[in-house]
């Protein structure tokens, strides 16, 4: 899809980390962004320096996401491309130290979060492109990127609520894509390893080094702008569709 066929996108989670990095290049290619976040005060003023449109939004609730999609489309038209990096990575084991089970409070606030908020959005977000008329030679009408985890696959100790989620995110991507294909709506996801974000920022230097230091290549954590990049290839690729791409320098994470 070409940047000036998509013309708007709605961002979750889109005020810091992966989000923010996402909205930042979209902005630079001429795309109207409506950032959903519950932090008010980094989005408020992200939005005001990209040109675009912050709306408080918990991605659990549908109606707040609903509501979010209809000031974002009031502001700048219905959006073709979404994009969904909300998420949380609490770590909780199975059964802890003390021999207590894992609290499904928690496991179940993960899988609200980063699973159904995207789901909501996914879904919400398509239903309003279903109607445009379709843009480009392939027809299309919009595309849909999520965002899984290497933790879907190579989930660590304690990371089993967070491993649930995006894994269920990951599987979800065929699925989708061919439920939406009809409507020239594709949809893809992206796994992203060792990225240096605000829950990696806030680590001790010497611990983000050994994890950068982890990476086969390059040796590094991944910086928010090339998740970023890789979004929007696959928003000009139209042949990429109902695939999980991972983006980890190679790395495959063992149990510890």
């Amino acid at each position: 899809m070409d940047y000036s066929d998509a013309n708007a996108a709605v961002i979750s989670g889109g005020a810091s980390g992966l989000g923010e990095a996402v909205a930042r290049h979209l902005a630079a290619k001429g795309v109207k962004i409506g950032i959903l976040d519950l932090d008010e005060a980094r989005g408020t003023v992200l939005a005001q320096e990209l040109g675009g449109v912050f709306c408080k939004t918990d991605v659990v609730d549908p109606d707040q996401v609903t509501r979010a999609l209809e000031a974002c489309e009031v502001a700048h038209g219905t959006a073709r491309i979404a994009v969904s990096c909300a998420g949380i990575a609490p770590g909780a084991k199975t059964v802890d130290r003390d021999g207590e089970p894992h609290a499904i409070e928690v496991f179940r606030r993960v899988i609200d979060i980063n699973l159904i908020g995207t789901f909501n959005l996914a879904t919400q977000a398509a239903a309003k492109m279903a109607p445009l008329e379709p843009v480009g030679d392939s027809g299309e009408r919009g595309v849909i990127i999520n965002t899984a985890s290497i933790a879907a696959y190579e989930g660590q100790i304690g990371q089993i609520g967070y491993a649930a989620s995006k894994g269920a995110v990951a599987s979800m991507t065929l699925p989708m894509a061919r439920d939406l294909a009809r409507n020239g709506i594709r949809v893809m996801a992206m796994a992203p390893g060792l990225f240096h974000t605000p829950m990696v920022a806030g680590l001790p230097q010497q611990v983000q080094d050994a994890l950068g230091a982890a990476v086969p290549f390059p040796p590094r954590l991944g910086n928010p702008r090339e998740f970023a990049m890789l979004v929007g290839q696959v928003i000009e690729n139209p042949m990429l569709n109902g695939e999980v791409i991972r983006l980890d320098g190679a790395i495959r994470v063992p149990p510890k």
